[in-house]
């Protein structure tokens, strides 16, 4: 239990002015724009502000209170609000746990989700119009005993799906911490406790940082609720020592799918709206495995997580032209779409608003110590060039020797293989994942770590970096070969890729790490030029200017099948490409 002194608990109960509830509205940051330069995507505490001050004068005025009216809120068919509390007193339900995320070395975000209950001795809902208070404390000690380092009070309401999120602030550099919510109108009822940490100062040397010991990223990608359980998380939340958890992308899935069979099923349709995404959120929130390892240490995210091929103009099945918006019921076009989601997002994860002029900006680094630089790109959502859609090219092109006997060796009509349109595109020297002003960036950034005397550049990203296939083009003649030809990926945009390994060996930058998700396989490889015989020798690894992990999914299905035998993932691959150096059958590179 977290011990308040007394004086912060009656600060709630009389509310005296606007000016005071919006400064708690406020200190939540799931009110904010997720573009903090684009205040009209912030909630407007004001107007939140107002309406609990109404609330506040009717409750201690002498007069009959008058039927509850408000301009922006349901009046739910004419019911009483007059007995409406300033804040909620009937007791919270935190029904998320808690989580932390965007360390620095002196603070982190803190997050929980605290829902008003019913009181016990009636089955009315709770009154939705009116926030509830919180109250956080962080501290070095497991219980939370003594003074804490960093405490405050703050308001979240429907407004925000209940989300509450804040900065813990004036932290010790490279320090484990624990932290803790409570309601404030009775701080006996408390979240429970989470772990988090801060990163050490940008000077602290790398044999110093994590007090000498090694620090341990544990890295996922692709989590699909009916698919399975995420079993991967709570692996690595009771398993592992991991420090980190870093996520490359597909946090969740905008799709339904069919999870009935093992209890999975998806609720609500294919998300388009502010209330699709959240409710997707909530739900994948509720699996143990990911409470548990939301708890259990600080999160750095990418991806907004809009939809399947997202792209800065569209998804595989949505854009803003007549058709593109009649993917959902809502009639929501791709912009609306990717601003709900985005929205919804900002609300559920513990992520900072990175730049106060640049909307959708996710694109960051962290600096730990002078042991590496955690770089974490966009490569989906920020200013991508047009991916592949699955109507405008094939994604994968697979002969397998159970297949052989089912087509012609060299019958294309009957195995998915790529057209001309993405495959020609892929190589235009002005085609960009990134955008040129992340790109400018990201180079900026490499070359920075690289002058402060970091010893690792490590690059969090969403998609395989590696060549996987040398001529992008469908090519059977070999039996027992799985072809990938994924132009989703970095082989969908080679100029781009050959810019960043350019800039890599031209400036002599080593020590390079990419890690990548969304191809639901474990991938090992060097970096280095494709097809340089001159420079890289593939069979030492000699000339490479770094590696690459690509790592394998939570749940999401594999390119190279579902519940396969160990001797049938040999063959698929050990020919999957020639520069591969650990495959998914262990699991681990």
């Amino acid at each position: 239990m977290i011990n308040f002194p007394v004086f912060l608990l009656l600060t709630f109960f009389h509310l005296t002015s606007c000016r005071a509830t919006t400064v708690l509205l406020d200190r939540n940051l799931a009110y904010g724009s997720p573009f903090s330069g684009h205040t009209q995507s912030a909630i407007d505490t004001r107007e939140i502000a107002k309406r609990h001050i109404a609330h506040a004068r009717r409750q201690t005025s002498t007069e009959d209170a008058s039927p509850f009216v408000d301009k922006h809120y349901p009046t739910f068919y004419g019911g009483d609000f007059s007995n409406s509390p300033t804040i909620w007193k009937g007791g919270l339900n935190f029904t998320h746990s808690v989580a932390s995320g965007d360390p620095f070395n002196t603070s982190v975000l803190l997050w929980t989700r605290a829902v008003p209950v019913s009181p016990s001795n009636t089955t009315q809902l709770p009154d939705q119009s009116v926030p509830a208070c919180l109250s956080f404390a962080i501290s070095t000690s497991p219980d939370l005993q003594g003074e804490p380092i960093d405490t405050g009070e703050a308001f979240t309401s429907y407004d925000v799906d209940w989300t509450l999120k804040v900065e813990a602030t004036g932290l010790t550099p490279d320090t484990k911490y624990f932290f803790q919510f409570s309601d404030c109108t009775n701080s006996s009822s408390v979240s429970p406790v989470g772990t988090t940490r801060t990163l050490p100062s940008p000077d602290t040397p790398a044999e110093e940082v994590n007090g000498g010991n090694p620090i341990t990223l544990a890295v996922f990608s692709c989590s699909q609720y009916q698919a399975g359980w995420f079993n991967a998380y709570g692996y690595a939340a009771h398993n592992t020592s991991a420090e980190i958890f870093l996520h490359l992308g597909d946090y969740i899935y905008e799709s339904l799918g069919n999870g009935a069979s093992i209890g999975r099923q998806t609720l609500g349709r294919e998300l388009a709206t502010v209330h699709d995404y959240r409710q997707r959120l909530n739900q994948y929130r509720t699996d143990e495995g990911l409470l548990a390892a939301h708890l259990s240490g600080p999160w750095i995210t990418d991806d907004h997580e809009v939809a399947d091929q997202s792209w800065k103009a569209g998804t595989a099945d949505s854009n803003d032209s007549a058709i593109g918006c009649e993917f959902s019921p809502s009639g929501a076009c791709f912009t609306d779409r990717k601003l709900a989601a985005v929205r919804a997002y900002h609300e559920w994860m513990p992520i900072r608003q990175v730049t106060v002029d640049d909307k959708l900006r996710i694109w960051r680094n962290f600096e730990i110590g002078k042991l590496l630089d955690l770089t974490m790109l966009d490569t989906r959502q920020y200013d991508r060039d047009i991916t592949d859609l699955y109507y405008n090219t094939g994604t994968y092109a697979y002969i397998i020797d159970s297949q052989l006997h089912q087509f012609p060796v060299h019958d294309c009509d009957h195995i998915p293989c790529p057209t001309e349109f993405i495959n020609t595109l892929a190589a235009y020297p002005n085609r960009s994942l990134m955008g040129f002003e992340q790109e400018k960036w990201f180079f900026n950034t490499l070359s920075q770590s690289q002058d402060r005397g970091a010893a690792w550049r490590v690059v969090g990203q969403q998609i395989v970096f590696t060549q996987l296939n040398e001529s992008g083009v469908c090519s059977l003649s070999e039996p027992f070969t799985l072809l990938l030809v994924d132009l989703d990926a970095w082989d969908g945009y080679r100029a781009n890729r050959e810019r960043v390994l350019g800039y890599l060996y031209e400036n002599k930058i080593n020590n390079t790490i990419v890690l990548s998700g969304d191809s639901h396989a474990n991938w090992a490889s060097d970096l280095a030029h494709p097809n340089d015989s001159t420079t890289y020798d593939p069979l030492t690894g000699q000339g490479a200017i770094g590696v690459e992990f690509a790592g394998t999914a939570v749940t999401s299905g594999s390119s190279f099948g579902t519940d396969i035998s160990p001797a049938a993932a040999d063959v698929k691959s050990q020919h999957a490409q020639c520069y591969l150096l650990c495959d998914e059958k262990h699991h681990i590179c």
